[in-house]
């Protein structure tokens, strides 16, 4: 089964909405300050918020942002950081003024429902006829499988004047500071800033009763409802944020191991890790050719695919499926090896998967300025005990990447 991750280019329209053509050497900000609604909420809102993140010990100006809302409990957070590596720290929690809809994603136009799932700002409004709004990029991929497949519906936004048929409302004060918090990002560089929509707040007890009455009518909304779960379980752990895939189907993929903290944690005896052989010749960095599998993408493909099947009987008994990463040389005379895993499995899941890629047969190598070179490759595998295992691939060019 093959995935792809919830990456997309923006999609966005001219007029007084921002889009990536816009003037590329313009500042964001500056730009967002010739409309006089934003240029007001600018003067009136940023020493404010320069304060307030003083006031907890925050960055600013700060580099990312992540905002996530739950629909049940009518909340919608702000998440922030200044370094790419470091986990996020919460800036401020906002009341979302109503709900449209009920639990469960949105699936069609006019259902009034409030989207689920993982999306990312791709539009910024400062002429809103709700005051200011930041667009939503549903449908997304997932969306576009599941949802109605002539009308899925569209226009999906957090915005103000406390008001919805199926999107995130808040006040206008709240709008205005979401707003210009997204513009310093998006001045920042992140032209991706992640929004995720939750059913329930999962720690609070009394939404999660809610949500497993709401599964008893509606079964067939579990599996959305458990990768929710496992998506915000991880950011709870670490602060930060998982990948996340849609598979053939629609559904949702998300990898990351939940941390255990020690208290919980299971005595297990492991044994020592196998020791990683490292490659000690020189490894491009550019080519003008990646290796290629003996039967090319297509060839590979059915590698992975017989492999993951196979690996699925290594499992453990708790493991229902496991996301591992795999790293791999392909040297100058297209012999593999040197094979770790660098994520994910278990001690004799992945002592089988080394065995399996360091006995591949010979690629044709990969070449730089004319000559063969060798490079190191990284592939991705989803690992599932059922009947068919599946595995989120593609070519050297697709899962398969070169440092």
């Amino acid at each position: 089964m093959k995935y792809v991750l919830i990456v997309a280019a923006f999609l966005l329209t001219g007029g007084s909405v921002w889009s990536q053509t816009t003037a590329s050497s313009f500042n964001f900000v500056e730009y967002q300050k010739t409309f006089p609604r934003t240029s007001d909420a600018w003067k009136r809102k940023e020493d404010t918020l320069m304060k307030q993140f003083q006031e907890k010990g925050l960055a600013w100006p700060f580099r990312y942002m992540y905002v996530r809302s739950f629909k049940y409990d009518s909340q919608l957070e702000v998440w922030v950081k200044y370094e790419q590596n470091e986990p996020f720290k919460l800036f401020k929690t906002y009341k979302v003024c109503a709900l449209a809809g009920t639990l469960g994603p949105k699936r069609m136009q006019g259902d009034y429902q409030v989207p689920e799932g993982f999306y990312y700002i791709n539009e910024f409004n400062p002429k809103s006829q709700y005051h200011l709004s930041l667009g939503l990029n549903y449908p997304n991929a997932s969306d576009r499988i599941l949802s109605d497949s002539l009308q899925p519906g569209g226009d999906i936004y957090i915005h103000g004047s406390c008001v919805t048929t199926g999107c995130i409302p808040i006040t206008d004060q709240q709008i205005e500071e979401i707003y210009i918090l997204a513009a310093h990002a998006r001045s920042q560089g992140q032209d991706f800033i992640p929004v995720h929509i939750f059913p329930i707040h999962f720690k609070n007890q009394r939404s999660s009763i809610y949500l497993d009455k709401y599964m008893k009518d509606f079964p067939e909304y579990a599996p959305m409802a458990d990768e929710l779960k496992h998506a915000y379980l991880y950011f709870e752990k670490t602060k930060k944020l998982p990948v996340i895939m849609v598979s053939k189907k629609g559904d949702y993929v998300v990898e990351g191991a939940i941390p255990v903290t020690p208290d919980k944690a299971k005595v297990v005896k492991k044994r020592d890790p196998r020791p990683a052989k490292e490659f000690t010749g020189e490894i491009a960095a550019v080519v003008n050719k990646l290796p290629v599998f003996p039967g090319g993408n297509t060839g590979f493909q059915a590698f992975i695919d017989k492999l993951s099947h196979e690996m699925a009987q290594y499992l453990e008994e708790d493991q229902k499926k496991a996301y591992v990463m795999v790293e791999f040389v392909i040297d100058k005379e297209g012999k593999p090896g040197y094979t770790k895993v660098i994520k994910g499995g278990n001690d004799e899941l992945n002592d089988k998967l080394i065995d399996a890629f360091d006995k591949m047969p010979n690629w044709t190598p990969a070449v730089r300025l004319e000559q063969h070179v060798a490079v190191k490759l990284k592939q991705s595998l989803f690992i599932e005990r059922l009947e068919t295992s599946s595995t989120k691939t593609g070519g050297p060019t697709g899962g398969t990447a070169a440092n």
